[in-house]
């Protein structure tokens, strides 16, 4: 039996929070709430555990006023604790991001939630940048330097990471906070003589100096010194709405033998003696004494400004108590005090768009509206195509706080926005192209033409035979063909005439082939020939022939408006020219080289004569030798030499 009792001994104060309460936490009572400091290398989750367990969850930090009341918990728990080495601990808080939700760098708490409930919050304290993951939990600690209390004028910064798991809590965690909240709190005790108070909280927390006593909690009063002591037990409860009182008038464990002279009698303010060594508390001027005859309150009841935010204390007669008031657009939140906006565009006050404010409330125009003057109603309309506006490149209509951009014939709309105007290219329609023959596109329209020998009919699309002429016959004189040249007649390549001579001497030509009309509505692709392509500026076209191409170049007839192809012949003579001038140059270049050619090979048979000549052995006949003639006794003169008689 005792090994038992010794191992579930063992166990207890193996445990992390094991051990007396004065070592392992510390307590901070503020307001409605109380937050207490632990050691333990727990991971998140145990400390949540360990703190629901006594009715609360991990401390949140909504404001620099809470985090306040953090940091005293924590620097009273540094202070209890032997000085530590140099080293930067961390103490889990209750703000934490659950496994698949995000980072949202927009908000103060970047998508963190506090465990205790409640929306986000504006107070944030940061160490650095959030790490931006969703595929694990995240839990957010404070930095604390263990070797020194903080400072008040430095919070503890935010630090966001793993929430560990049994056994690993994870890096540098060496404690949590807790916060429990309560419906109100008692004043301490007050002690008239020698004594001690001890104050045993609903979460099992004990300590002898609080500043406030949170509801439900036990305080045992011990009276005296030495052998002669007494105990009395006093329980804090609710006297009235929102008023908690611990049952008892008057300062503890008074003594005649001290009066006054011991802690101002547990008087908060004035304390008299009475002659029989006897004494009472009082209050300064303005002031007044409140049921427990220790606590003093001011006559006025706003001079502790009870009121918050915008909101204004108001005395009710005889100074008993007093109302808080807010200004216009304000409203009384469910505190009574303090002061919440008021929504005043769920009345619909604005004839198109509201903006709730602060107090107040503005009046927009939507898009496309601007405020009107006087006797023009709220809001009206914005005529932007109006001069000096000019969204669109050609047509603007304008609409009811809009407007629409309109192009004219042979253009569709464009661009992004659909108010610039781009040309429509009626020859390559997906029905095929208008005209009969040639089309030819232009800015906003399109005109036709029709191929030599042909003209253009009267409804300017389609094309009927035009007049031919004969080629010039046999023995014609070159005055003749200049003439039927000026007169413009064509003679296609495929058309066979006998000529004839009208009276006015123009020729006349009566075919016997015609050339073939091109489908109606067929691209111009595939109304020509392969072998005829487009050669220059546009209305410049190439006939096939046997030898050389003629151009015709199309224009309109001032008279009918036809198009007509006139023939040509001043293009295939300068043609013929060029290529005269392009032969005769490579002929004198060919000439050249054969030249530069043979003189190479002269040379190189000299060089080989004259070196026989001096390997040939001397003889007496070698003396003489016969006088050649003059034409043979040199070689022809190198009529490319600088110098006459020499090769080079």
């Amino acid at each position: 039996m005792a090994t038992v009792l010794l191992l579930l001994l063992l166990l207890f104060l193996g445990q992390p929070w094991a051990g007396a309460g004065a070592d392992k936490e510390a307590v901070v009572c503020a307001g409605t709430a109380c937050y207490t400091a632990h050691w333990g290398k727990l991971s998140a989750a145990e400390a949540q555990s360990h703190c629901s367990q006594e009715g609360g969850n991990l401390a949140t930090v909504k404001s620099e006023e809470e985090a306040r009341h953090v940091q005293q918990a924590l620097a009273q728990l540094l202070r209890r604790q032997e000085p530590l080495a140099a080293r930067i601990g961390k103490f889990w808080i209750g703000l934490q991001r659950e496994k698949g939700k995000c980072l949202d760098p927009s908000l103060p708490l970047k998508g963190f939630s506090w465990v205790g409930g409640g929306g986000d919050t504006h107070y944030a304290n940061w160490h650095k940048e959030v790490r931006s993951s969703c595929i694990s939990k995240r839990c957010v600690s404070l930095l604390l330097d263990l070797s020194v209390p903080p400072p008040a004028s430095r919070l503890p910064k935010w630090s966001e990471g793993p929430c560990g798991s049994p056994g690993s809590p994870g890096s540098s965690i060496e404690g949590f906070v807790c916060k429990f909240s309560f419906k109100g709190m008692c004043r301490p005790l007050a002690l008239g003589g020698p004594g001690n108070v001890t104050y045993t909280t609903p979460f099992q927390a004990t300590s002898s100096s609080l500043d406030a006593v949170p509801f439900a909690s036990v305080a045992d009063v011990t009276c005296g010194d030495g052998d002669e002591s007494t105990s009395h037990y006093f329980l804090c409860k609710e006297k009235a709405p929102n008023v908690f009182h611990w049952g008892s008038s008057g300062p503890l464990c008074v003594s005649p033998k001290h009066g006054c002279s011991f802690n101002n009698g547990g008087c908060q303010q004035d304390c008299f003696e009475g002659g029989d060594g006897s004494f009472r508390c009082g209050c300064r001027p303005g002031f007044r004494l409140l049921d427990d005859l220790v606590t003093c309150a001011s006559r006025n009841p706003c001079s502790s400004s009870p009121c918050t935010g915008e909101a204004t204390c108001v005395p009710e007669p005889h100074g008993k108590s007093y109302t808080c008031r807010c200004p216009q657009g304000f409203q009384l939140d469910s505190s009574q005090l303090g002061c919440v906006d008021v929504d005043e565009c769920q009345d619909a006050p604005c004839a198109q768009e509201c903006v709730n404010t602060p107090g107040g409330f503005r009046c927009e125009c939507w898009v496309g509206y601007e405020p009107g003057s006087p006797g023009e109603g709220a809001c009206r309309d914005v005529d932007e195509c109006a001069p000096g506006r000019a969204p669109c490149a050609q047509g603007c209509t304008n609409t009811e706080g809009s407007f629409h951009c309109s192009c004219e014939e042979g253009y569709v709309l464009a661009g992004e926005d659909d108010t610039q105007c781009q040309d429509v290219d009626e020859c390559a329609g997906p029905g095929g192209s208008l005209c009969d023959s040639l089309c030819f596109n232009t800015q906003g329209s399109f005109r036709c033409g029709c191929l030599p020998g042909w003209e253009l009919a009267a409804d300017g699309v389609s094309c009927t035979m035009g007049p031919e002429s004969l080629g010039p016959p046999a023995g014609t004189s070159s005055q003749e063909e200049d003439n039927e040249e000026r007169e413009g007649s064509t003679v296609p390549p495929a058309t066979t005439s006998s000529p004839t001579r009208g009276p006015e001497g123009t020729s006349e030509a009566v075919s016997t082939s015609r050339r073939p009309a091109l489908p109606p509505n067929s691209p111009l692709t595939s109304a020509l020939p392969k072998m005829m392509a487009p050669s220059g500026p546009p209305g410049i076209w190439m006939e096939p022939s046997t030898h050389h191409p003629t151009a015709t170049t199309g224009h309109r007839d001032s008279a009918g408006g036809d198009f007509v192809a006139p023939q040509s012949d001043d293009g295939t003579d300068g043609q013929k020219l060029l290529l005269f001038y392009i032969l005769g140059t490579v002929v004198a270049i060919l000439l050249l080289l054969a030249l530069a050619l043979g003189l190479l090979v002269y040379r190189k048979r000299r060089a080989k004569q004259e070196e026989k000549k001096e390997k040939k052995p001397q003889s007496a006949a070698d003396s003489y030798s016969w006088a050649p003639e003059r034409a043979e006794s040199r070689a022809t003169e190198n009529q490319y030499s600088p110098t006459p008689g020499t090769d080079c």
